[in-house]
């Protein structure tokens, strides 16, 4: 009686089928767990590795300067004598102008972001490998007619690759360089504070630590759309090669541009074949690299040199500019289109 009651319950109301919007998070949930080592793990541990090295360098520092000091080294600081023994970081702050003051925020911008880099170049391998494995891998071991067989289309599966390598790997990373960075900054204040300095003046007030923190953070709707040739290009390679994606993917723009540059196949446009090389050929191959954007922003505004320009470089005015440049945009569609290229490959190929 009671499991006539409850199918009768049922087809009075028949479960609804699943929001594409839920099946798309769990795809990337699979994409996330299947590649846990490279999203999560590549950026932490290079972040650490960064991390460790500073701390070794900082060791090494204090060992240094312990030999200086008994050897009876000196200093000289603006005309100031002192020895190493007696060095005062706090002192040395009061006789620095507010221009020098400005450059020293700039010096410790520049340490903060150079800090931040191993986590980007972790991603970057990692986006750069897992594009190239991503449709080509299922193929090879026959996973590709389990996924079929699912109620899930080949847009989506792609679709949520892609998302994976232009939005969940920055994030990932983005967050790992912000400990990173501020990780660098707590062993820079010890240090300071070892040698009677204070943080706040000498790290933490000249430097923009917040400022850069929103900047990689606002960075990640660029770098989605920056990335997309080349996600595509990589995406496209491992749906189509039979075998050696990565030996395709690098082979078919580089003897293209051999092939421009031999015959001089650019002057028809009056362009030289450097064009060729910087638009296309590194467009297909690099464009996953943080950063390499900024040779079409904007910066009309810097009118400072040395290290105090760091933080004019990378404000949100000349991040954003890039949006309003036809490269990011040109270069988008064409990632877009090998996409699709490679949605309709993923349907009609499954051959191991």
């Amino acid at each position: 009686m009671n499991a006539i009651t409850t199918s009768a319950a049922d087809a009075r109301n028949p479960m609804a089928p699943p929001h594409a919007t839920h099946k798309f998070g769990l795809l990337l949930r699979r994409e996330f767990w299947e590649h846990k080592g490279g999203f999560l793990w590549a950026p932490i541990w290079a972040g650490g590795i960064s991390l460790l090295l500073t701390a070794m360098a900082g060791i090494t520092g204090e060992v240094m300067l312990r030999r200086a000091r008994d050897a009876g080294a000196g200093l000289n600081v603006n005309g100031t004598h002192m020895s190493v023994n007696g060095l005062d970081l706090g002192m040395l702050t009061s006789k620095l102008s507010p221009e020098d003051m400005r450059q020293l925020g700039g010096a410790v911008d520049a340490s903060l972001m150079i800090s931040s880099l191993w986590p980007f170049i972790a991603m970057t391998f990692v986006v750069f490998f897992y594009c190239l494995g991503a449709l080509y891998d299922e193929r090879k071991d026959r996973s590709v007619l389990f996924w079929k067989s699912l109620p899930i289309s080949d847009r989506e599966t792609v679709l949520s690759k892609l998302a994976s390598a232009t939005v969940i790997a920055p994030v990932i990373a983005s967050l790992a360089a912000l400990v990173t960075m501020f990780g660098f900054l707590l062993l820079a204040s010890l240090l300071v504070l070892t040698h009677g300095g204070n943080p706040m003046q000498m790290l933490w007030g000249p430097g923009h630590p917040l400022s850069i923190a929103a900047q990689f953070i606002a960075a990640i709707p660029i770098y989605a759309l920056w990335s997309l040739p080349t996600v595509g290009w990589l995406l496209l390679c491992s749906a189509w090669a039979r075998s050696k994606p990565f030996l395709w993917a690098l082979m078919i723009p580089a003897f293209a541009g051999i092939f421009v540059s031999w015959f001089d196949l650019m002057n028809v446009f009056n362009l030289e074949s450097s064009w060729f090389w910087k638009n296309i050929v590194a467009r297909m191959l690099v464009s996953i690299v943080p950063g390499t954007w900024f040779n079409v922003a904007d910066f009309h505004t810097v009118n400072v040199d040395g290290p105090a320009a760091m933080t004019r470089l990378l404000d949100l005015q000349t991040l954003y500019s890039v949006l309003l440049s036809p490269q990011l945009w040109i270069g988008a569609l064409a990632g877009a289109a090998m996409i699709v290229a490679a949605i309709r490959l993923r349907r009609w190929r499954d051959e191991g």
